[in-house]
Protein backbone atom coordinates (compact mmCIF):
# COMPACT_ATOMS: atom_id res chain seq x y z
CA UNK A 1 0.00 0.00 0.00
CA UNK A 2 1.65 3.13 -0.99
CA UNK A 3 1.46 6.14 1.28
CA UNK A 4 -1.41 7.86 -0.72
CA UNK A 5 -4.02 4.92 -1.08
CA UNK A 6 -6.56 6.48 0.72
CA UNK A 7 -6.60 9.57 -1.19
CA UNK A 8 -6.76 7.61 -4.23
CA UNK A 9 -9.74 5.43 -2.57
CA UNK A 10 -11.81 8.79 -1.60
CA UNK A 11 -11.28 10.77 -5.06
CA UNK A 12 -11.39 7.98 -7.27
CA UNK A 13 -14.31 8.88 -8.38
CA UNK A 14 -13.63 11.79 -9.70
CA UNK A 15 -12.23 10.09 -12.12
CA UNK A 16 -15.48 8.75 -14.01
CA UNK A 17 -16.95 12.51 -12.85
CA UNK A 18 -14.60 13.75 -15.53
CA UNK A 19 -15.40 11.42 -18.01
CA UNK A 20 -18.71 12.03 -17.63
CA UNK A 21 -18.40 15.51 -18.78
CA UNK A 22 -17.43 15.07 -22.10
CA UNK A 23 -19.94 12.18 -23.13
CA UNK A 24 -23.09 14.04 -25.08
CA UNK A 25 -26.12 13.98 -22.84
CA UNK A 26 -28.25 11.79 -24.92
CA UNK A 27 -25.94 8.27 -24.42
CA UNK A 28 -28.36 7.44 -22.16
CA UNK A 29 -26.63 3.75 -21.60
CA UNK A 30 -23.20 4.93 -21.81
CA UNK A 31 -23.88 7.45 -19.34
CA UNK A 32 -25.49 4.96 -16.67
CA UNK A 33 -23.19 2.21 -17.36
CA UNK A 34 -20.05 4.81 -16.68
CA UNK A 35 -21.90 5.85 -13.92
CA UNK A 36 -21.46 2.32 -12.75
CA UNK A 37 -17.73 1.85 -13.85
CA UNK A 38 -17.09 4.89 -11.91
CA UNK A 39 -17.83 3.37 -8.39
CA UNK A 40 -16.23 -0.04 -8.66
CA UNK A 41 -12.53 1.49 -8.36
CA UNK A 42 -13.05 3.06 -4.96
CA UNK A 43 -14.85 -0.26 -3.69
CA UNK A 44 -12.20 -2.72 -5.13
CA UNK A 45 -9.80 -0.14 -3.08
CA UNK A 46 -11.94 -0.71 0.30
CA UNK A 47 -12.18 -4.40 -0.26
CA UNK A 48 -8.74 -4.33 -0.69
CA UNK A 49 -8.07 -2.33 2.60
CA UNK A 50 -10.00 -5.02 4.27
CA UNK A 51 -8.87 -7.79 3.12
CA UNK A 52 -5.35 -6.60 4.37
CA UNK A 53 -6.37 -5.76 7.42
CA UNK A 54 -7.97 -9.42 8.40
CA UNK A 55 -4.07 -10.32 6.82
CA UNK A 56 -2.68 -8.75 9.76
CA UNK A 57 -1.79 -5.24 8.30
CA UNK A 58 -2.17 -2.51 10.45
CA UNK A 59 -4.35 0.10 10.08
CA UNK A 60 -2.26 2.86 10.74
CA UNK A 61 0.04 2.09 7.60
CA UNK A 62 -2.51 3.60 5.97
CA UNK A 63 -2.36 7.16 7.39
CA UNK A 64 -1.25 9.89 5.08
CA UNK A 65 -0.13 13.35 6.83
CA UNK A 66 0.76 16.61 4.69
CA UNK A 67 0.98 20.16 6.18
CA UNK A 68 -1.88 22.33 4.78
CA UNK A 69 -2.80 25.53 6.53
CA UNK A 70 -1.36 27.35 9.13
CA UNK A 71 -2.84 29.70 11.33
CA UNK A 72 -0.34 32.73 12.98
CA UNK A 73 3.04 32.85 13.46
CA UNK A 74 3.24 30.16 16.14
CA UNK A 75 6.03 28.22 14.31
CA UNK A 76 9.15 29.69 16.60
CA UNK A 77 6.54 27.94 19.58
CA UNK A 78 5.57 24.59 18.33
CA UNK A 79 5.21 23.87 14.26
CA UNK A 80 2.35 22.23 14.96
CA UNK A 81 0.55 24.72 16.71
CA UNK A 82 -2.75 25.93 14.92
CA UNK A 83 -1.75 24.67 12.05
CA UNK A 84 -4.55 22.50 9.87
CA UNK A 85 -2.87 19.05 8.27
CA UNK A 86 -4.52 17.27 5.36
CA UNK A 87 -4.63 14.19 7.35
CA UNK A 88 -6.36 10.46 5.98
CA UNK A 89 -6.45 7.93 8.49
CA UNK A 90 -8.36 4.54 9.40
CA UNK A 91 -10.01 2.74 12.55
CA UNK A 92 -11.64 -0.23 12.80
CA UNK A 93 -15.07 1.61 12.78
CA UNK A 94 -14.35 3.56 9.84
CA UNK A 95 -13.24 0.81 7.70
CA UNK A 96 -16.55 -0.83 7.88
CA UNK A 97 -17.97 2.59 7.52
CA UNK A 98 -15.78 2.96 4.24
CA UNK A 99 -16.46 -0.94 2.87
CA UNK A 100 -20.33 -0.09 3.42
CA UNK A 101 -20.47 3.04 2.05
CA UNK A 102 -18.68 1.95 -1.33
CA UNK A 103 -20.91 -1.22 -1.34
CA UNK A 104 -24.27 0.94 -1.00
CA UNK A 105 -22.83 3.52 -3.62
CA UNK A 106 -21.99 0.54 -6.48
CA UNK A 107 -25.48 -0.89 -5.93
CA UNK A 108 -27.18 2.82 -5.40
CA UNK A 109 -26.03 3.23 -8.88
CA UNK A 110 -27.50 0.00 -10.48
CA UNK A 111 -30.79 1.52 -9.13
CA UNK A 112 -29.79 4.68 -10.75
CA UNK A 113 -30.70 2.69 -14.28
CA UNK A 114 -34.41 3.72 -12.93
CA UNK A 115 -33.89 7.43 -13.36
CA UNK A 116 -35.56 8.88 -16.62
CA UNK A 117 -33.93 11.86 -17.39
CA UNK A 118 -30.74 14.05 -17.56
CA UNK A 119 -28.77 11.21 -16.82
CA UNK A 120 -25.10 13.32 -17.17
CA UNK A 121 -25.66 15.79 -14.34
CA UNK A 122 -27.50 13.10 -11.68
CA UNK A 123 -24.18 10.59 -12.07
CA UNK A 124 -21.70 13.21 -11.67
CA UNK A 125 -24.21 14.44 -8.54
CA UNK A 126 -23.88 11.32 -7.74
CA UNK A 127 -19.93 10.72 -7.99
CA UNK A 128 -19.53 14.03 -5.84
CA UNK A 129 -21.74 12.68 -3.40
CA UNK A 130 -19.79 9.27 -3.17
CA UNK A 131 -16.69 11.61 -2.48
CA UNK A 132 -18.01 13.78 0.21
CA UNK A 133 -18.59 10.50 1.85
CA UNK A 134 -15.59 8.56 1.66
CA UNK A 135 -13.74 11.92 3.09
CA UNK A 136 -16.37 12.05 5.95
CA UNK A 137 -14.77 8.46 7.64
CA UNK A 138 -11.15 8.88 6.28
CA UNK A 139 -10.79 12.55 7.86
CA UNK A 140 -8.34 12.47 10.61
CA UNK A 141 -9.23 16.40 11.64
CA UNK A 142 -11.88 18.20 12.36
CA UNK A 143 -11.78 20.71 9.76
CA UNK A 144 -11.53 18.46 7.15
CA UNK A 145 -14.22 16.10 8.47
CA UNK A 146 -16.24 19.50 7.76
CA UNK A 147 -15.26 20.35 4.58
CA UNK A 148 -16.13 16.42 3.43
CA UNK A 149 -19.39 16.80 5.41
CA UNK A 150 -20.32 19.63 3.59
CA UNK A 151 -19.83 18.71 0.31
CA UNK A 152 -22.23 15.84 0.72
CA UNK A 153 -24.52 18.47 1.54
CA UNK A 154 -24.48 19.84 -2.24
CA UNK A 155 -25.12 17.14 -4.15
CA UNK A 156 -27.78 15.72 -2.39
CA UNK A 157 -29.65 18.79 -2.57
CA UNK A 158 -29.83 18.77 -6.11
CA UNK A 159 -30.53 15.36 -6.37
CA UNK A 160 -33.25 15.66 -4.22
CA UNK A 161 -34.99 19.35 -6.10
CA UNK A 162 -34.10 17.95 -9.54
CA UNK A 163 -34.72 14.48 -9.76
CA UNK A 164 -37.30 13.93 -6.86
CA UNK A 165 -41.16 13.32 -6.89
CA UNK A 166 -44.20 15.58 -6.28
CA UNK A 167 -42.88 17.93 -3.83
CA UNK A 168 -38.76 17.36 -4.30
CA UNK A 169 -37.81 21.17 -3.73
CA UNK A 170 -39.92 21.31 -0.38
CA UNK A 171 -37.83 18.19 0.50
CA UNK A 172 -35.11 19.49 -0.79
CA UNK A 173 -34.74 23.06 0.45
CA UNK A 174 -35.81 20.96 4.33
CA UNK A 175 -33.14 18.64 3.74
CA UNK A 176 -30.52 21.88 2.88
CA UNK A 177 -32.09 24.00 6.21
CA UNK A 178 -32.00 21.54 9.00
CA UNK A 179 -28.60 20.05 8.12
CA UNK A 180 -27.35 23.61 7.42
CA UNK A 181 -28.29 24.83 11.05
CA UNK A 182 -26.52 21.96 12.33
CA UNK A 183 -23.28 21.89 10.35
CA UNK A 184 -23.77 25.58 11.64
CA UNK A 185 -23.84 24.48 15.24
CA UNK A 186 -20.18 21.93 14.37
CA UNK A 187 -19.21 24.39 13.10
CA UNK A 188 -18.98 26.30 16.22
CA UNK A 189 -17.52 23.49 18.60
CA UNK A 190 -14.77 22.93 15.79
CA UNK A 191 -13.57 27.19 16.20
CA UNK A 192 -13.89 26.51 19.83
CA UNK A 193 -11.72 23.55 20.27
CA UNK A 194 -9.14 25.11 17.19
CA UNK A 195 -9.06 28.23 19.74
CA UNK A 196 -8.78 26.70 22.88
CA UNK A 197 -6.46 24.04 22.27
CA UNK A 198 -4.31 24.68 18.62
CA UNK A 199 -5.15 22.12 17.02
CA UNK A 200 -7.84 19.95 14.80
CA UNK A 201 -6.41 16.47 14.54
CA UNK A 202 -9.15 14.19 16.57
CA UNK A 203 -6.53 12.14 18.39
CA UNK A 204 -4.41 15.13 19.66
CA UNK A 205 -7.92 16.21 20.95
CA UNK A 206 -8.55 13.44 23.02
CA UNK A 207 -5.58 13.50 24.83
CA UNK A 208 -5.65 17.39 25.29
CA UNK A 209 -9.33 17.84 26.45
CA UNK A 210 -8.83 14.58 28.87
CA UNK A 211 -5.43 16.01 30.14
CA UNK A 212 -4.41 18.97 32.88
CA UNK A 213 -5.62 22.16 31.45
CA UNK A 214 -1.60 23.33 31.69
CA UNK A 215 -1.27 21.75 28.50
CA UNK A 216 -4.05 23.65 26.21
CA UNK A 217 -3.51 27.14 24.82
CA UNK A 218 -6.60 27.94 26.99
CA UNK A 219 -8.15 26.01 29.47
CA UNK A 220 -11.49 24.10 28.90
CA UNK A 221 -13.59 24.25 31.77
CA UNK A 222 -16.11 21.29 32.63
CA UNK A 223 -18.97 23.52 31.70
CA UNK A 224 -17.89 24.19 28.55
CA UNK A 225 -16.79 20.60 27.85
CA UNK A 226 -20.43 19.85 28.91
CA UNK A 227 -21.94 22.63 26.28
CA UNK A 228 -19.71 21.29 23.41
CA UNK A 229 -20.87 17.77 23.64
CA UNK A 230 -24.31 19.10 24.04
CA UNK A 231 -23.90 21.07 20.35
CA UNK A 232 -22.62 17.73 19.09
CA UNK A 233 -25.39 16.35 20.43
CA UNK A 234 -27.56 18.47 18.84
CA UNK A 235 -25.81 18.78 15.35
CA UNK A 236 -25.43 14.85 14.90
CA UNK A 237 -28.92 14.72 16.27
CA UNK A 238 -30.09 16.51 13.38
CA UNK A 239 -28.95 14.44 11.10
CA UNK A 240 -28.92 10.41 12.68
CA UNK A 241 -32.20 11.91 13.23
CA UNK A 242 -33.13 12.42 16.72
CA UNK A 243 -36.25 13.33 17.67
CA UNK A 244 -37.82 15.71 16.84
CA UNK A 245 -35.40 16.76 14.84
CA UNK A 246 -36.29 14.57 12.19
CA UNK A 247 -39.17 16.17 9.78
CA UNK A 248 -36.71 16.95 7.17
CA UNK A 249 -35.96 13.16 6.91
CA UNK A 250 -39.47 12.00 6.28
CA UNK A 251 -39.80 14.45 3.34
CA UNK A 252 -36.42 13.42 2.27
CA UNK A 253 -37.66 9.65 2.17
CA UNK A 254 -40.80 10.04 0.38
CA UNK A 255 -39.69 12.68 -1.99
CA UNK A 256 -35.84 11.71 -3.25
CA UNK A 257 -35.58 9.03 -5.82
CA UNK A 258 -35.18 5.79 -4.33
CA UNK A 259 -31.88 5.49 -5.46
CA UNK A 260 -30.27 8.34 -3.46
CA UNK A 261 -32.52 7.47 -0.63
CA UNK A 262 -30.35 4.13 -0.58
CA UNK A 263 -27.39 6.35 0.10
CA UNK A 264 -29.07 8.63 2.23
CA UNK A 265 -30.81 6.02 4.41
CA UNK A 266 -27.22 3.86 4.28
CA UNK A 267 -24.83 6.09 5.25
CA UNK A 268 -25.93 9.65 5.22
CA UNK A 269 -27.79 9.13 8.85
CA UNK A 270 -25.14 7.55 9.64
CA UNK A 271 -22.82 10.14 10.14
CA UNK A 272 -25.13 11.22 13.20
CA UNK A 273 -23.98 8.16 15.12
CA UNK A 274 -20.24 8.11 13.46
CA UNK A 275 -19.52 11.76 14.72
CA UNK A 276 -21.35 10.83 18.20
CA UNK A 277 -19.58 8.12 18.62
CA UNK A 278 -15.77 9.50 17.03
CA UNK A 279 -15.88 13.03 18.62
CA UNK A 280 -18.95 12.95 20.98
CA UNK A 281 -17.57 9.94 23.24
CA UNK A 282 -13.76 9.95 21.96
CA UNK A 283 -13.23 13.72 22.56
CA UNK A 284 -15.73 13.96 25.80
CA UNK A 285 -16.19 10.59 27.56
CA UNK A 286 -16.54 11.81 30.99
CA UNK A 287 -19.12 14.50 29.85
CA UNK A 288 -20.59 11.83 27.38
CA UNK A 289 -21.38 9.59 30.29
CA UNK A 290 -22.93 11.91 32.67
CA UNK A 291 -25.65 12.20 29.43
CA UNK A 292 -26.20 8.56 29.26
CA UNK A 293 -29.35 8.62 30.83
CA UNK A 294 -30.30 11.37 28.49
CA UNK A 295 -29.27 9.46 25.42
CA UNK A 296 -30.96 6.49 26.54
CA UNK A 297 -34.33 7.92 27.54
CA UNK A 298 -33.97 9.60 23.46
CA UNK A 299 -33.04 6.75 21.88
CA UNK A 300 -36.31 4.51 23.51
CA UNK A 301 -38.55 7.95 22.63
CA UNK A 302 -36.95 7.45 18.97
CA UNK A 303 -37.75 3.62 18.91
CA UNK A 304 -41.32 3.81 20.16
CA UNK A 305 -42.14 7.11 18.17
CA UNK A 306 -40.81 5.77 14.88
CA UNK A 307 -42.57 2.03 15.26
CA UNK A 308 -46.32 3.79 16.42
CA UNK A 309 -45.99 5.99 13.33
CA UNK A 310 -45.14 3.62 10.66
CA UNK A 311 -48.03 1.56 12.00
CA UNK A 312 -50.16 3.93 10.61
CA UNK A 313 -49.23 4.86 7.74
CA UNK A 314 -50.82 3.97 4.38
CA UNK A 315 -47.86 4.73 1.90
CA UNK A 316 -44.75 1.98 2.36
CA UNK A 317 -41.88 4.75 1.93
CA UNK A 318 -43.50 6.53 5.03
CA UNK A 319 -42.95 3.28 6.44
CA UNK A 320 -39.70 3.09 6.22
CA UNK A 321 -38.92 6.86 7.07
CA UNK A 322 -40.65 6.02 10.51
CA UNK A 323 -38.65 2.98 10.22
CA UNK A 324 -35.67 4.68 9.98
CA UNK A 325 -36.02 6.92 13.19
CA UNK A 326 -37.05 3.76 15.20
CA UNK A 327 -33.72 1.99 14.19
CA UNK A 328 -31.60 4.71 15.03
CA UNK A 329 -33.19 4.21 18.35
CA UNK A 330 -30.89 1.54 18.86
CA UNK A 331 -28.05 3.34 18.02
CA UNK A 332 -29.32 5.51 21.14
CA UNK A 333 -30.00 2.65 23.24
CA UNK A 334 -26.51 1.14 22.54
CA UNK A 335 -24.65 4.54 23.06
CA UNK A 336 -26.36 5.07 26.02
CA UNK A 337 -25.80 1.80 27.92
CA UNK A 338 -22.31 3.04 27.44
CA UNK A 339 -20.58 -0.43 28.13
CA UNK A 340 -18.95 -2.76 25.84
CA UNK A 341 -22.31 -5.15 24.61
CA UNK A 342 -24.17 -1.68 23.87
CA UNK A 343 -21.84 0.16 21.56
CA UNK A 344 -21.30 -3.12 19.84
CA UNK A 345 -25.24 -3.08 19.26
CA UNK A 346 -25.12 0.49 18.43
CA UNK A 347 -22.22 -0.43 15.92
CA UNK A 348 -23.40 -3.16 14.45
CA UNK A 349 -27.21 -1.32 14.00
CA UNK A 350 -25.23 1.34 12.29
CA UNK A 351 -24.21 -1.32 9.43
CA UNK A 352 -27.28 -3.79 10.18
CA UNK A 353 -29.68 -1.14 9.09
CA UNK A 354 -27.52 0.27 6.58
CA UNK A 355 -27.94 -2.69 4.29
CA UNK A 356 -31.36 -3.63 5.16
CA UNK A 357 -32.43 0.15 4.37
CA UNK A 358 -30.45 -0.01 1.14
CA UNK A 359 -32.25 -3.19 0.07
CA UNK A 360 -35.63 -1.95 0.98
CA UNK A 361 -35.43 0.85 -1.13
CA UNK A 362 -33.72 -0.69 -3.28
CA UNK A 363 -37.08 -3.22 -3.52
CA UNK A 364 -39.13 0.45 -3.15
CA UNK A 365 -37.43 1.56 -6.75
CA UNK A 366 -37.85 -1.92 -8.77
CA UNK A 367 -41.85 -1.40 -7.41
CA UNK A 368 -42.23 2.18 -8.24
CA UNK A 369 -40.57 1.88 -11.80
CA UNK A 370 -43.19 -0.92 -12.51
CA UNK A 371 -46.22 0.33 -11.08
CA UNK A 372 -45.64 4.07 -10.41
CA UNK A 373 -47.02 3.92 -6.81
CA UNK A 374 -46.14 2.97 -3.30
CA UNK A 375 -49.23 2.87 -1.51
CA UNK A 376 -50.08 0.01 0.44
CA UNK A 377 -53.56 -0.18 -0.33
CA UNK A 378 -52.35 -0.10 -4.45
CA UNK A 379 -49.86 -2.61 -4.10
CA UNK A 380 -51.96 -5.65 -2.94
CA UNK A 381 -51.27 -8.97 -4.46
CA UNK A 382 -47.57 -7.96 -5.60
CA UNK A 383 -46.89 -11.88 -4.66
CA UNK A 384 -49.16 -12.85 -7.79
CA UNK A 385 -47.44 -11.13 -9.90
CA UNK A 386 -44.04 -10.23 -8.70
CA UNK A 387 -43.33 -13.11 -6.67
CA UNK A 388 -39.63 -12.94 -5.99
CA UNK A 389 -39.50 -9.22 -5.72
CA UNK A 390 -42.59 -10.44 -3.12
CA UNK A 391 -40.06 -12.78 -1.57
CA UNK A 392 -37.17 -10.58 -0.79
CA UNK A 393 -39.24 -7.60 0.48
CA UNK A 394 -40.29 -10.39 2.80
CA UNK A 395 -36.63 -10.97 3.48
CA UNK A 396 -35.90 -7.57 4.19
CA UNK A 397 -38.67 -7.31 6.18
CA UNK A 398 -37.58 -10.20 8.58
CA UNK A 399 -33.87 -8.76 8.63
CA UNK A 400 -35.85 -5.36 10.04
CA UNK A 401 -37.46 -6.79 12.69
CA UNK A 402 -34.93 -8.66 14.23
CA UNK A 403 -34.79 -12.28 12.88
CA UNK A 404 -32.51 -14.44 14.41
CA UNK A 405 -29.82 -15.41 11.71
CA UNK A 406 -29.61 -12.20 9.97
CA UNK A 407 -28.09 -8.93 11.18
CA UNK A 408 -30.81 -6.89 12.70
CA UNK A 409 -31.17 -9.72 15.43
CA UNK A 410 -27.82 -9.29 16.42
CA UNK A 411 -27.31 -5.41 16.77
CA UNK A 412 -31.25 -5.17 18.56
CA UNK A 413 -29.73 -7.95 21.01
CA UNK A 414 -26.88 -6.11 21.79
CA UNK A 415 -28.10 -3.15 22.52
CA UNK A 416 -30.59 -3.94 25.07
CA UNK A 417 -28.54 -6.56 26.82
CA UNK A 418 -26.28 -2.95 27.26
CA UNK A 419 -29.07 -1.39 28.49
CA UNK A 420 -30.70 -4.15 30.74
CA UNK A 421 -27.24 -3.92 32.25
CA UNK A 422 -27.73 -0.14 33.37
CA UNK A 423 -31.06 0.68 33.01
CA UNK A 424 -33.24 -2.54 33.14
CA UNK A 425 -36.79 -0.73 33.45
CA UNK A 426 -35.45 1.34 30.44
CA UNK A 427 -34.96 -1.44 28.90
CA UNK A 428 -38.05 -3.19 29.47
CA UNK A 429 -40.47 0.23 27.96
CA UNK A 430 -37.91 -0.37 25.13
CA UNK A 431 -39.13 -3.91 24.26
CA UNK A 432 -42.24 -2.49 23.26
CA UNK A 433 -40.94 -0.46 20.43
CA UNK A 434 -38.98 -3.71 19.38
CA UNK A 435 -42.52 -5.71 19.56
CA UNK A 436 -43.99 -2.82 17.37
CA UNK A 437 -41.31 -3.16 14.76
CA UNK A 438 -42.76 -6.65 13.92
CA UNK A 439 -46.55 -5.55 14.09
CA UNK A 440 -45.97 -2.39 11.31
CA UNK A 441 -43.53 -4.21 9.16
CA UNK A 442 -45.53 -7.43 9.21
CA UNK A 443 -48.98 -5.22 8.14
CA UNK A 444 -47.24 -3.30 5.48
CA UNK A 445 -45.80 -6.18 3.57
CA UNK A 446 -48.29 -8.59 4.07
CA UNK A 447 -50.46 -6.21 3.17
CA UNK A 448 -48.64 -5.72 -0.50
CA UNK A 449 -47.53 -9.14 -0.70
CA UNK A 450 -50.66 -10.90 -0.25
CA UNK A 451 -53.83 -8.39 0.47
CA UNK A 452 -56.61 -7.15 -1.95
CA UNK A 453 -55.60 -6.61 -5.29
CA UNK A 454 -56.66 -3.58 -7.18
CA UNK A 455 -54.76 -3.60 -10.44
CA UNK A 456 -53.25 -6.72 -12.73
CA UNK A 457 -49.94 -7.73 -12.28
CA UNK A 458 -50.19 -9.77 -15.37
CA UNK A 459 -47.65 -8.72 -17.85
CA UNK A 460 -45.25 -6.64 -15.16
CA UNK A 461 -41.77 -7.79 -15.28
CA UNK A 462 -40.58 -9.39 -12.06
CA UNK A 463 -36.59 -8.71 -11.28
CA UNK A 464 -34.60 -7.71 -14.02
CA UNK A 465 -31.52 -9.54 -14.83
CA UNK A 466 -29.41 -6.05 -13.61
CA UNK A 467 -31.19 -6.48 -10.82
CA UNK A 468 -30.59 -9.54 -9.25
CA UNK A 469 -27.09 -8.21 -8.04
CA UNK A 470 -27.82 -5.96 -6.11
CA UNK A 471 -30.51 -7.48 -3.78
CA UNK A 472 -28.35 -10.89 -3.79
CA UNK A 473 -25.63 -8.93 -2.51
CA UNK A 474 -27.63 -7.37 0.21
CA UNK A 475 -29.34 -10.22 1.21
CA UNK A 476 -25.65 -12.46 1.94
CA UNK A 477 -24.34 -9.43 3.43
CA UNK A 478 -27.47 -9.65 5.71
CA UNK A 479 -27.45 -13.57 6.35
CA UNK A 480 -23.79 -12.96 6.65
CA UNK A 481 -23.39 -10.93 9.78
CA UNK A 482 -26.01 -12.90 11.02
CA UNK A 483 -24.62 -15.94 11.04
CA UNK A 484 -20.98 -14.90 11.51
CA UNK A 485 -20.83 -11.67 13.32
CA UNK A 486 -17.19 -12.09 13.83
CA UNK A 487 -16.85 -10.04 10.49
CA UNK A 488 -17.86 -6.68 12.35
CA UNK A 489 -16.49 -7.30 15.55
CA UNK A 490 -13.18 -8.00 15.30
CA UNK A 491 -12.36 -4.22 13.27
CA UNK A 492 -14.18 -2.84 16.31
CA UNK A 493 -12.80 -4.51 19.25
CA UNK A 494 -10.33 -2.35 19.86
CA UNK A 495 -12.79 0.84 19.67
CA UNK A 496 -15.38 -1.21 21.88
CA UNK A 497 -12.71 -1.84 25.16
CA UNK A 498 -11.22 1.29 24.97
CA UNK A 499 -14.23 3.38 25.21
CA UNK A 500 -16.76 1.04 26.32
CA UNK A 501 -15.82 0.11 30.29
Amino acid sequence: MNGFYLSLLVFSPLLGLLLLAFMPRENEKGIKFLGFLATLPALVLSLMAYAAYQGGKGLDEFSERVRWIQFGGFGAIDENLYTVFYELGIDGFSLLMIVLTTVLATLASIASFHVKKEWKGYFMLFLLLEIGMLGVFTAQNLILFFLFFEITLVPMFFLIGKWGYFEKEKAAYSFLIYNGLGSAVLLIVIMVLFARTGTTNIEALKILVNSDNSQLVAPISESLKLGLLIALLVAFGVKLPIFPLHSWMLRVHVEAPPSIVMLHSGILLKIGAFGLIRFGLGIFPEQFRDLSVLLAVLGVVNLLYGAFMAFIQDDFKMVLAYSSISHMGIVLIGLGALNEAGIQGAIFQVVSHGLISALLFFLVSVLYERVQTTNIANLGGLAQGMPLTAGFLLAGAMASLGLPGMSGFISEFMAFMGLFREMPVLAAVGTLGIIMTAVYLLRAVLAITYGRSDREFAGITDIRSYEWAPVLILVGLIILIGVYPAVLSQPIESIVLGIGG
